[in-house]
């Protein structure tokens, strides 16, 4: 989770699309090509030694100045090549300022070109430099023949000569296909730096599976967790001990930034604790697998999903249910009546995040998939708090009549949703406040929970108005 919230998502993108085409395409042509040329380069040479044993020491010479031009093209491209790889057009975002994004736009444009051009005059100083070299190994080569013409045959000076005129063009294909290998290899490294990243715990521990029915109560004991999101942050939960018994309804309250969404995180273990223990139903979740743990909690976040498909798929992903029991849970949530006029019902079409529903029928459509689940843990944060008060009125009804025995802990944003809870959670700070029973502490003029209420303009007697009310339609 930390390296999530630390590392632009442009810069993971960056990693597994040019990183990974770099090594994929352009290092293994850049080696294979270099191979090449290389193989190219030392049969000339060994071609001219043949012919003449003399030109060992005219080579000598030739090939220290190819390896000093070599090291300052290369050094001097790498450090063109990143100077050019910053430089980027700005994405015009702005309203009624066309204008002005236009300069920048061309500001840029300049300042990328410089930057190119730079490039350029390099790769013509090398191919100068090159070119210089080639045309000395041909003199000397030619000289060279000329002098010791009584010992070479008229077809062995053509085959040096000729050889050496093609020099020109491996040289100057050595150092560029270097160059790029070179420039090429820090993907591999960047690759390897993600490949040697922590990970998560197992998936799956095998020695420590528990029963295909746990959790079988629900219950949740928290002692002392402690937790931060990074080394070098501050603590976020603060000593947080907390028991939940079997069928409960907890309520969690608090300000922003109190901690109530990193306690969900850490039922979850998206982020692991630094220190404490979280225990469901007498087993501790840091001894089992990932996938054991969070297949058996359910959450309901606030931002739904909504998967590209039909209304059955989106309900019952993987095919585990019947429609009989599709059409059961969407009776539910209240959403059967919505679905029967849908062309097709349960294999109505839905777009990208649900974008031909409603915001409520989204929710309860995601209710839905959480009810068919039949987990013994749900976790609702801040389920309600973007939609309308009477869809609220009905996801809260069906939850109490659903989810009867099943234990629920509720993330509040309205105070409405939780007057009839168990009992009430307040966290201040990464820290309990107060936990007790909701009629208890709001009788009680110096609780935290209270002046919440009051804040809302909420009296103590609306708590009993609500218990009564929804027990009773729970109840019919």
């Amino acid at each position: 989770m930390s390296f999530f919230d630390t590392t632009p998502v442009g810069r993971i993108i960056n990693r597994f699309a040019k990183d990974i085409d770099s090594v994929d395409t352009t290092l293994p042509n850049a080696f294979s090509q270099a191979l090449t040329t290389l193989i190219t380069v030392v049969a000339t040479l060994i071609i001219l030694i043949y012919g003449s044993w003399i030109a060992i020491f005219e080579l000598i010479p030739l090939t220290i100045l190819f390896a000093y031009v070599q090291r300052i093209y290369i050094s001097s491209s790498r450090q063109l090549r990143r100077l050019d790889s910053v430089t980027r057009l700005s994405s015009i975002r702005a309203y009624h300022v066309q204008q002005r994004f236009i300069d920048m736009s061309d500001k840029f444009m300049d300042r990328n070109q410089s930057c190119n051009f730079a490039s350029s005059v390099a790769n013509r100083w090398l191919g100068v430099r090159l070119e210089m070299i080639a045309n000395l190994i041909i003199l000397f080569t030619s000289i060279t023949s000329v002098f010791i013409r009584n010992h070479l045959t008229a077809g062995t000076v053509g085959l040096m000569i000729t050889y050496a005129l093609q020099i020109t063009n491996s040289l100057n294909l050595l150092v560029r296909t270097s160059s790029e290998i070179e420039t090429n290899i820090v993907s591999v490294e960047r690759i390897n730096e993600y490949a040697e990243l922590n990970s998560e715990a197992p998936w799956e521990i095998p020695a420590k599976k528990p029963s295909s029915n746990w959790p079988t109560n629900g219950s949740i004991q928290i002692n002392e967790l402690s937790m931060k999101y990074r080394e070098n942050l501050q603590l976020v939960l603060k000593d947080v001990t907390v028991n939940v018994e079997d069928g409960e309804k907890i309520g969690i309250v608090g300000r922003t930034g109190s901690g109530k969404t990193s306690l969900c995180l850490a039922l979850f273990r998206i982020i692991e604790p630094t220190t404490g223990t979280i225990i469901i139903d007498n087993v501790d979740i840091r001894s089992i697998g990932l996938h054991d743990l969070r297949s058996k909690i359910t959450i309901i976040p606030q931002d739904v999903v909504i998967f590209a498909g039909t209304v059955r798929f989106n309900i019952d992903p993987l095919g585990n249910y019947s429609d009989a029991e599709i059409w059961t849970v969407l009776e539910l949530v209240h959403m059967k009546g919505r679905v029967i006029l849908m062309e097709n019902g349960l294999s109505y079409l839905l777009a990208e995040g649900g974008q031909n529903m409603s915001a409520g029928e989204r929710q309860l459509l995601c209710l839905a998939r959480a009810l068919l689940r039949k987990s013994k843990i749900f976790i609702l944060d801040e389920a309600t708090a973007a939609i309308d008060m009477e869809t609220d009125r009905l996801i809260q009804l069906t939850i109490r009549s659903a989810f009867k025995d099943a234990t629920v802990l509720t993330i509040a944003h309205r105070l409405h949703t939780i007057l009839d809870s168990t009992k009430i959670l307040v966290l201040s700070d990464g820290c309990v406040q107060e936990y007790d029973d909701p009629i208890r502490l709001a009788t009680n003029p110096n609780s935290a929970f209270a002046k919440l209420l009051h804040d809302a303009n909420i009296r103590p007697s609306n708590i009993t108005t609500v218990l009564t009310s929804r027990r009773s339609n729970v109840s019919s």
